[in-house]
């Protein structure tokens, strides 16, 4: 069985929704075993013992959604780009909230509930992304985050550790949000936006803006050279490869 037979077969499995059997079954298509449906069965997640879970929920059918997420990137299928890269788009397209078309994630991408996430066309994760999603996570078109990027939607009291308060985090479109910054709860940030790496941006950043440090802080309007929207040529890997018109 080609590669593209074993995409086209796990699609039609979660199309069907996934049971600790048929999630055996995937996994035997990513070459990973060792996994018996007694054994997933039991599975629970980390993500089910957080506190937005009485909020959110976990279907079996999401909960082995997030388990195949995460073990494709612990398996041999995780190096392969032509399968891993398909496979990511067609769990997020049946799990997050909304899935544009041509989404790519690299791998070590992670959320604690995919249930939360909103992405546009087009959108791509590079490595290492983390997104806390308890708040809502929603990012339009055309929009990247490089590796490491963190997305943060709650807080604590200092005083009292149990009270949380959980706010979405927005990003337009043909926006990049460079290596190891963090984004933290309530943030929105306009379109064609730039976050220089290492920046951690607390408030909302205006359109085409450049912002960058720790607090970020305007730095220069992005230099588009006159160029907006698809003239931007948000295209991730080489020759557009999987954003197909």
């Amino acid at each position: 069985m080609n590669i593209t037979e074993r995409l086209e077969k796990v699609r039609k499995i979660i199309a069907a929704g996934l049971d600790a059997r048929s999630t055996t079954e995937v996994l035997g298509l990513m070459g990973t075993t060792g996994f018996p449906p007694e054994i997933l069965e039991e599975l629970r997640l980390y993500s089910e013992l957080l506190p937005r879970v009485s909020d959110y929920g976990f279907s079996g059918h999401q909960r082995f959604l997030h388990f195949i997420w995460d073990a494709l990137d612990k398996s041999p299928a995780c190096l392969n780009a032509v399968f891993s890269i398909p496979l990511r788009r067609i769990i997020a397209e049946a799990l997050f909230k909304k899935c544009g078309k041509n989404f790519i994630a690299e791998e070590n991408v992670r959320f604690n509930f995919g249930q939360g996430i909103e992405v546009g066309d087009d959108v791509f994760f590079n490595r290492g992304v983390f997104l806390d999603s308890k708040g809502g996570v929603a990012i339009g078109n055309s929009s990247a985050l490089a590796e490491n990027v963190q997305i943060f939607t709650h807080s604590h009291l200092e005083s009292d550790h149990t009270t949380r308060t959980y706010k979405s985090v927005t990003i337009g479109n043909y926006v990049i949000v460079y290596t190891a910054s963090i984004i933290l709860s309530g943030v929105s940030i306009g379109d064609e936006a730039i976050v220089a790496a290492g920046s951690i941006v607390s408030g909302d950043v205006e359109g085409a803006m450049m912002v960058g440090g720790r607090p970020a802080r305007p730095m220069r309007k992005r230099r588009a050279e006159g160029r907006h929207g698809p003239s931007l040529n948000h295209l991730w890997l080489k020759d557009g490869i999987f954003q197909d018109a």
